[in-house]
């Protein structure tokens, strides 16, 4: 999934690619994986073992299909479907090709562990149409009931231009963005880590809207709320307002809202390829073993209860009422669901992760989406010369509007409405077609002469993450002061520093990471697990590609003080 917070200063000197590379954990987890060594063996005695992977979106599916490659037999739970918040949907009697993507949907070029798997089961990207891209025709701005047509930032009036160079100047000033941003670049860990224990400390307390309000760039209100309402890059971010601001500086030193792709055909294919997927290199398996053939095509259904056994093994209950004991367990999914939906025994965890785990806070986002006769949009009004319809940011119920289509005699799909937080629950309460019905009627005050209702040629599809029982929100975002509860959580998987009698359940998945929003941090976490399970029976990597805990004591999170 993506988050909603605003995009990094343009930058020239571009020599070197980033990649989400920290700042908390500067790893190669892109090198990492590309090594000819691989990630990793375990011993010949542990060929075969069992090993429970609770959760099949992409951390956990990830994690089970390199434990597969090490010669270990994944067990996966899924409550659902594969793909977790990478779930792409269909519309009922329409061209099975026509998909929306309810979760996930743009993927920025630093998600580079994420890339990984992308080239690895052949999948095709292409750029997405955000506000003002070059992928995108053209995009409307409507504010206080005024709209302003663009293609380009240059077609907006001055205060936007100057509303963006309030930001890089804030960015500037109050965080060293470019100095970071070049560290980066040069994967430079000592002055990343340099840079970024000092920011730690210094703005842990503090909102995203308290970074703006301390800089004089930003001493404008009108400025502000501008800046909140629209943005620039992926759209307005009033929604990110209360969150910590080291969440967003996190995104914009990796450029993690730049440049975004989309997964052609839908991002449920990566993990559901990933499932069905044979690798030729594989230990003790035969060629021909996948993820599905050890399941016999499907998972495990969901786990109802987690409890440790005798010998410091994870048991875990499944909805069938099926109980099997392991050695050691992976735990992908919300965390949430391990304070509410699983019954949990306490001796699972130390209850500081505990603590960190209630403390979790996450952002509520909604979608809508229309599958419609063509790209209609396209069409140039003989009044104006503009495009009929736009990618629509605006302070009305909307928010967002994106257009996708695949070519102009081809029936597309509108995203009627991309919503965050707040604005995500003024829609929970109304059914699909009564959120359309308010949608249209938005839309249509910015467009009165376009009847966008007589191109539609489906049903509307809908979700709400904070209403799906198996997610209870979208992503994680810390609040001020969280900065420690996600340290514990994140390096959960150097199991060596916890309680004898508190190892061999791994926590992973984007909330554990610490850029939660975002696929690359599915990955990240899931392949520290995969690296503490590894470790737990005795395995290694090989000497000349360490993996992240091999590397942890060198480049380990900021620890602040308790006390």
């Amino acid at each position: 999934m993506t988050s909603t917070v605003p995009n990094a200063v343009q930058h020239t000197d571009a020599t070197e690619p980033i990649t989400m590379f920290g700042p908390d954990f500067p790893y190669a987890y892109d090198d990492f994986l590309a090594h000819p060594a691989g990630i990793g063996q375990i011993p010949a005695t542990g060929h075969g073992t069992e090993v429970a992977v609770i959760g099949g979106g992409l951390s956990g599916i990830v994690a089970a299909y390199e434990l597969m490659k090490m010669g270990l037999r994944p067990v996966v739970y899924e409550a659902d479907e594969i793909g977790g918040r990478l779930r792409t949907v269909g519309f009922d009697g329409c061209d099975p090709e026509l998909t929306a993507e309810m979760g996930a949907m743009r993927f920025p070029p630093s998600s580079t562990a994420l890339q990984h798997y992308i080239d690895l089961v052949g999948l095709e990207t292409r750029p997405f149409p955000n506000p003002l891209s070059a992928a995108t025709p053209s995009t409307v701005v409507d504010l206080k009931g005024e709209s302003h047509y663009a293609r380009t930032i240059d077609d907006l009036p001055q205060v936007y231009r100057d509303v963006m160079d309030a930001w890089n100047r804030c960015l500037e000033e109050g965080a060293d963005f470019s100095d970071m941003n070049r560290a980066m670049r040069e994967r430079d860990v000592p002055r990343i880590r340099e840079i970024w224990a000092r920011l730690v400390q210094k703005l842990d307390n503090q909102t995203f809207y308290g970074f703006l309000c301390d800089s004089d760039a930003f001493k404008s209100f009108r400025h502000r709320e501008i800046f909140g309402q629209v943005g620039f890059g992926t759209g307005g971010w009033d929604t990110d307002f209360p969150n910590s601001i080291l969440e967003i500086l996190r995104v914009v030193y990796t450029e993690a809202d730049d440049h975004h792709r989309g997964i052609v055909g839908g991002s449920q294919q990566l993990p559901l390829r990933l499932w069905d997927r044979e690798p030729q290199k594989i230990v003790h398996w035969p060629l021909g073993t996948s993820l599905s053939s050890l399941h016999d095509g499907t998972p495990r259904p969901a786990v109802t209860r987690l409890n440790r056994t005798a010998g410091n093994r994870i048991t875990v209950t499944d909805a069938d009422g099926d109980i099997r004991t392991y050695p050691a367990a992976i735990f992908t999914g919300q965390s949430w669901l391990l304070l509410s939906k699983i019954d949990c025994d306490d001796a699972l965890f130390p209850i500081d992760h505990w603590t960190a785990m209630e403390r979790t806070h996450y952002m509520e986002s909604s979608k809508l989406f229309v599958p419609v006769d063509r790209p209609f949009w396209l069409d140039e009004d003989e009044a104006t010369g503009r495009d009929t319809m736009s990618m629509t940011l605006t302070d009305r119920m909307t928010r967002g509007t994106y257009l996708l289509d695949d070519g102009p005699d081809r029936p597309a799909v509108i995203c009627l409405s991309y919503t965050w937080c707040d604005d995500s629950l003024k829609w929970l309460p109304l059914s699909p077609n009564e959120r359309m019905d308010v949608m249209l009627k938005s839309l249509g005050e910015i467009y009165p002469d376009v009847d966008i209702r007589k191109h539609i040629i489906g049903n509307p599809v809908t979700v709400s993450w904070e209403n799906e029982p198996w997610f209870m929100g979208a992503f994680k975002a810390n609040l001020p002061g969280h900065y420690r509860y996600q340290r514990r959580l994140f390096t959960h998987f150097m199991q060596d520093r916890l309680p004898a009698d508190r190892r061999g359940l791994f926590l992973a998945g984007d909330d554990i990471s610490w850029t939660a929003g975002w696929a690359e941090g599915a990955v990240q976490t899931a392949l520290n697990a995969v690296w503490g399970v590894m470790t737990q029976f005795g395995g290694a990597t090989d000497a000349t590609n360490p993996g992240p805990g091999d590397v942890f004591d060198d480049i380990a999170p900021v620890e602040l003080p308790e006390d």
